[in-house]
């Protein structure tokens, strides 16, 4: 098995290297530097003292794509290449509609051009939208509330609309909750370029002193303590199942959400990582951001009957990995 990863550098895809370092399979990265760069690859070539074949393309490059399936047999793909914040998408739309949408095109064209019979989309929650009930299934109506969401949702149809992907290969949809944690060693940490979105990196920048404090934004949402839920789940929870998912054989379109079923506040969050990491994160509360949802919490039930998934580390690990993985920042 060769397996390509795309945005292989990046927070979740250098944590799906080293799984599949750790496991002795062999793989490609493909990544466009664009919100990561190569010192997590760096680290995992010393630690398992193994040579990466990287290239630092962009996918939507099809001239440079073509190179690198010319180069390798590759067999399976796992696409985690996407831009992801959720407040910049809101910005700037068509960027995101071209890059990850137009991305994933090219990408499914090289695949099907290669007889790729193992995909898998990294897809994500936010193609719910607003929930209209809890925990969210996958059989919930799928409306994004902002074009981070969109995106993820126009690249699903397109899998699904093709008969190439939707009968003739293996192909599994993960729509994943929200990532946090670390690789148990400390070996790999997310390193957003600019100021992050995310919820557990603007922690870590509170924490280094990178950032006088937190912005929480919204403290008037009907939650208990007035901040959005989220279903929270430790990276390697979810490098778990996206290896699960990468030895289930199935012909056509397999769809599962990835998350912990419970869900877990901005607020609660916050005083978990300084209870576990016995120190304070100064925070201040911000007026709510446009495109964000109140709650949002998985039903992992699918995931847990079909590939035997759940998720097994707790919140207390997620923030004490996450710090851990902070640390080796730099």
């Amino acid at each position: 098995m060769t397996v390509l990863l795309t945005g292989g550098s990046g927070f979740i895809g250098s944590h799906m290297a080293a799984e599949l370092m750790s496991q002795r399979i062999k793989f490609v990265v493909i990544d466009n530097l664009s919100n990561s760069d190569t010192s997590n690859l760096a680290r995992l070539e010393k630690h398992y003292r193994q040579k990466v074949d990287f290239y630092p393309y962009d996918i939507r490059d099809e001239r440079m794509l073509r190179s690198v399936f010319l180069q390798h047999h590759i067999d399976s793909i796992i696409h985690f290449a996407a831009l992801k914040s959720v407040p910049e998408s809101v910005r700037k739309p068509q960027l995101y509609h071209d890059n990850n949408v137009g991305g994933s095109k090219t990408l499914m064209a090289m695949a099907k051009e290669f007889h790729v019979k193992n995909f898998i989309f990294s897809s994500s929650a936010t193609v719910y939208g607003d929930p209209q009930y809890l925990p969210i299934d996958e059989d919930h109506r799928i409306r994004a509330s902002n074009p981070y969401g969109q995106s993820k949702i126009d690249t699903e149809n397109l899998l699904i609309n093709d008969n190439y992907f939707s009968a003739d290969c293996s192909t599994k949809i993960l729509r994943h909750f929200n990532p946090v944690g670390g690789h148990p060693d400390g070996l790999i940490t997310e390193k957003p370029h600019g100021v992050p979105d995310n919820l557990m990196p603007y922690i870590l920048g509170v924490a280094s002193q990178k950032y006088p404090y937190l912005k929480v934004y919204g403290d008037d949402y009907p939650t208990p303590d007035g901040s959005a839920i989220r279903d929270y789940i430790h990276i390697m929870d979810l490098i778990d199942a996206h290896f699960l998912a990468l030895n289930y054989d199935v012909r056509g379109i397999a769809l599962f959400n990835v998350g912990t079923g419970r869900g877990v506040s901005v607020l609660e969050m916050l005083h978990a990582f300084e209870e576990a990491n016995n120190m304070e994160v100064p925070f201040e509360v911000y007026p709510r951001r446009a495109g964000d949802a109140c709650s949002v919490f998985a039903d992992p039930k699918k995931i847990q009957q079909l590939l035997g998934w759940s998720a097994k580390r707790d919140l207390r690990s997620m923030c004490r990995d996450a710090l851990q993985s902070g640390h080796r920042e730099g």
